[in-house]
């Protein structure tokens, strides 16, 4: 009995079926666009975020050139040539917070556990979370941006000076966007990412060109904002929309997000594989 059923013989193979190849891998940009689209996705399921996004820009552009801009530049309209392209690095600053925040979130509800399991590019979730930047980036710039010109501002480079300082405040956040996922996959909740994040920027920020001109700021002070990367950025943005940036001062803005993103990009995967 034994003999018979070890040679019972094998079923034949099914009709019309072929032996083929398994399909390559998909490459890191495959991987880094699904994660891109995910949190695309996320504005649709938490509308809520948008309110942040949109009405704090509101609110500082409405505040600041109304109230403080006849007192410093003799009227709302010529403060605001001044301080629109301020307000948008300023923005673009706070929002990528927003990096650390959703992957703090993510690390709390075990996605990232699923996400290291998969067959994957290590880097491909935070290629997402900086896709999602460079979408709140453009969404909160276009409203400011949309504000600042029914208000009076006029951009003298035109439509290419505007697309150029668009392209630069996305540099400015993906590179600033890497401080914060350091902090998001160090601290516990995202309360505390938030309140390191706004804790660490809002020196940088306001003791910058951002708002005011540094010649009328204290010896000191004066100091600290003319090499704050803030101002670099500031003043690059400026010239960019005004037909006026030069080389030194575009490459002087791109420094320091650069010098971020080649230190914290290791950095975060290192402590991204060790958690």
């Amino acid at each position: 009995m034994n003999d018979m059923t070890m040679e019972r013989p094998l079923a034949a193979s099914p009709v019309g079926l072929e032996r083929v190849e398994r399909p390559a891998p998909p490459s890191a940009l495959s991987n880094a666009l699904v994660f891109g689209w995910r949190a695309m996705l996320k504005f649709k399921h938490v509308p809520e975020q948008l309110f942040d996004l949109v009405m704090t820009p509101i609110m500082f552009t409405l505040l600041f050139t109304f109230v403080f801009g006849g007192a410093l530049a003799g009227s709302p309209r010529d403060y605001l040539q001044f301080f629109l392209p301020g307000i948008l690095v300023q923005t673009v600053i706070f929002n990528s917070v927003y990096s650390g925040v959703g992957l703090c979130t993510d690390l709390q509800k075990g996605l990232f556990d699923r996400f290291r399991s998969l067959p994957i590019w290590s880097l491909s979730p935070f290629a997402g979370l900086m896709v999602g930047d460079i979408l709140r980036h453009a969404i909160a710039g276009g409203i400011i941006l949309a504000i600042g010109l029914l208000l009076g501002y006029r951009p003298e480079a035109g439509a290419a000076g505007v697309l150029a300082g668009f392209l630069l405040l996305f540099a400015v956040g993906f590179g600033v966007g890497w401080v914060f996922l350091v902090i998001g996959l160090l601290v516990r909740t995202p309360m505390t990412v938030m309140t390191f994040g706004f804790t660490f920027i809002f020196p940088l920020v306001f003791a910058s060109n951002i708002s005011v001109d540094p010649e009328t700021m204290p010896g000191w002070l004066e100091a600290f904002v003319n090499v704050n990367p803030v101002s670099h950025v500031t003043t690059a943005l400026r010239g960019l929309f005004g037909g006026t940036a030069t080389a030194g001062q575009v490459g002087l803005a791109l420094l320091a997000p650069a010098l971020l993103t080649l230190v914290l990009s290791p950095v975060v995967l290192r402590l991204y594989r060790r958690s």
